[in-house]
């Protein structure tokens, strides 16, 4: 179990901050955002802008998901396999992948469109590919926080609760 919480490489951060959960950010941030413009699209005048930032915020999203799945399987490599752990990591990964080439196709088929407010197709996959998402997030919130991947071992967070008075006194 201890495997689990160090890395196999500096690469994924180093014990007790691993660079995976970080770089999530990025794709997670860029892909609602986008969302919020395809909606907005729809609801004002000119809304080609507001298109043409959404298709480039799943660009960026993606991107960013690629960034992220490399440290997220580095991540994967301390995690011993057969385990409830290890299968739950799968889940993760399988869904974040297709999550991610769902989005890499929505970008390519926003290159094709009409100028205007964001078609009913991509729309739609925007929102499929969205709560997805919101599955792949709760598994790697399992992760992290029932099953303490690459968190930092209870001892070393004690340290934290620590007062400082108190060791002076």
């Amino acid at each position: 179990m201890d495997r689990a919480k160090h890395p196999v490489t500096n690469l994924a951060g180093r014990y007790g901050h691993p660079l995976h959960p970080a770089l999530v950010a990025v794709p997670i941030g860029a892909w609602v955002a986008s969302f919020a413009f395809d909606l907005a699209s729809r609801f004002v005048p000119g809304p080609q802008s507001l298109a043409d930032g959404a298709r480039w915020l799943i660009g960026l999203g993606v991107v960013g998901a690629i960034a992220a799945a490399l440290a997220g399987f580095l991540d994967l490599f301390a995690i011993p396999t057969g385990t409830p752990v290890f299968r739950t990591a799968l889940g993760h990964m399988a869904i974040n992948l297709a999550v991610t080439g769902a989005y890499a196709v929505n970008f390519a088929l926003r290159g094709v469109g009409p100028p205007g407010p964001v078609a009913a197709g991509p729309l739609a996959l925007s929102a499929v590919s969205l709560a997805g998402l919101t599955v792949a997030g709760y598994l790697g919130g399992e992760l992290a926080y029932r099953y303490g991947v690459r968190v930092a071992d209870e001892t070393t967070q004690a340290q934290g609760y620590h007062h400082a008075d108190k060791e002076n006194s």
